[in-house]
């Protein structure tokens, strides 16, 4: 998207009242200021509904500012990147408490973003009311029994919560009372629009070339070709990607190398209607209690395998949970996809999509739902860049 949509959300904004809520912080500014704003949006065009690129990826990814942007401006930015790290830590916390996965961050952000562009940073009790909107708490029990010495059988229930994903158009509801007015059309579409812009089709890719699928359909993890279990490296990324392709992995948006067991797929079901529910009766014919991974999800997956449990646990060994734009964004060593060298582990990226270089020309990736987690050729993919990614050892 162009720098003109700038001006076209400024348009639409100002033509309701909740856009004329969100320009406030404009309104504040003196009049000089806002003369420079407006020339700096109107510079790029005409005027139309959907939300920037500049702003959307400064927000998420980090501002890369330039002397023409004026202050007013630059300060917004900053306050929405302060509400979005608030956001990541409450949202953290909650997931803490999720079995099988919980909150998606980057869809609590671009609901955020889409209602609250233009207000100040929340406190960070502020944004853990914001973030309860998207959960409820179930109650579980868990029983244990135990034989004394003496033969005495003692069965011990211990009651406990887990936090579990509500349905978009209750977090919506929900979200209403919290602001106090009603969630727009308007705004639920610019929340959509916003998080397609970060992590691309949450149906996957597509690609009508040639690729490999996977074997199997084992739902033991193997680690058996790990060189250094204990350790976070390359070596064995390539391993253990290689090994969830010979398995046979399948592809469901939101998932990171677990069993898709029909509770987990209600799960996801309840969290993305649109990029799980519009595939909904092929994963329950082709990927139903086998492993699955989205695209990020399956680099993910091997940054939170604990060798000693064998379960993948959500956001541990210090990978953080991001999208595969933001693995991009983050990585320290990176560049064009025609400068590649020759090290299996390296990720491979293009915007919403990334994959695992493996050597030899080749790369393992979770393609889509209706692909899995497949073998293909580097060249004629449409990578466009390759990096290392953060938290794995290159040495």
């Amino acid at each position: 998207m162009t720098g003109a949509t700038l001006a076209r959300l400024a348009a639409a904004v100002l033509s309701t009242e909740k856009g004329r809520k969100t320009v406030g912080w404009v309104i504040a500014a003196i009049l000089s200021p806002l003369i420079l704003l407006a020339a700096f949006l109107c510079s790029f065009g005409t005027a139309a509904v959907e939300h920037n690129n500049f702003a959307v990826s400064a927000s998420f990814y980090g501002p890369a500012f330039t002397d023409k942007i004026p202050t007013e401006y630059k300060d917004h930015i900053t306050e929405m990147r302060t509400a979005f790290s608030l956001l990541d830590s409450a949202v953290a916390a909650v997931n803490a408490k999720a079995e099988s996965g919980g909150l998606d961050p980057l869809q609590v952000k671009a609901v955020f973003y889409a209602l609250c562009f233009g207000d100040d940073a929340p406190t960070r009790r502020a944004a853990a009311n914001f973030v309860e909107c998207f959960y409820h708490l179930e109650e579980r029990t868990d029983t244990t029994t135990d034989v004394l010495e003496d033969g005495t059988v003692v069965v011990q229930t211990t009651v406990y919560y887990v936090a579990v994903p509500l349905p978009l158009e209750t977090v919506y509801e929900k979200l209403a009372a919290w602001q106090g007015e009603p969630v727009t059309e308007e705004d639920k579409a610019n929340a959509a629009h916003i998080y397609s812009m970060v992590v691309g089709s949450t149906g996957g890719d597509t690609f009508d070339g040639s690729y490999t699928p996977g074997g199997g359909s084992g739902v033991e993890l193997d680690i058996s070709d790990l060189t250094s279990p204990t350790t976070k490296n390359a070596a064995d990324l390539v391993a253990y990607v290689t090994n969830a392709w010979q398995s046979g992995w399948g592809y469901v948006w939101g998932t990171y190398g677990q069993v898709l067991t029909p509770e987990l797929f209600q799960y996801k079901l309840t969290q993305y209607p649109e990029g799980v529910g519009q595939y909904a009766d092929f994963i329950r014919s082709n990927w139903l209690g086998k492993h699955t991974a989205d695209c990020v999800g399956l680099i993910k997956g091997y940054g939170w395998l604990s060798p000693d449990t064998m379960t993948i646990d959500y956001g541990s060994n210090g990978m953080p949970d991001v999208g595969a734009n933001q693995m991009y964004y983050n990585a320290t060593r990176k560049d064009t996809i025609d400068t590649i060298p020759e090290v299996p582990g390296l990720a491979v990226w293009k915007s919403g999509h990334i994959g695992v270089y493996i050597g030899g020309g080749q790369v393992i990736e979770a393609m889509g739902t209706k692909y899995g987690v497949v073998k293909t050729q580097l060249q004629g993919r449409g990578w466009t860049h390759w990096l290392e990614i953060p938290y794995i050892n290159y040495d």
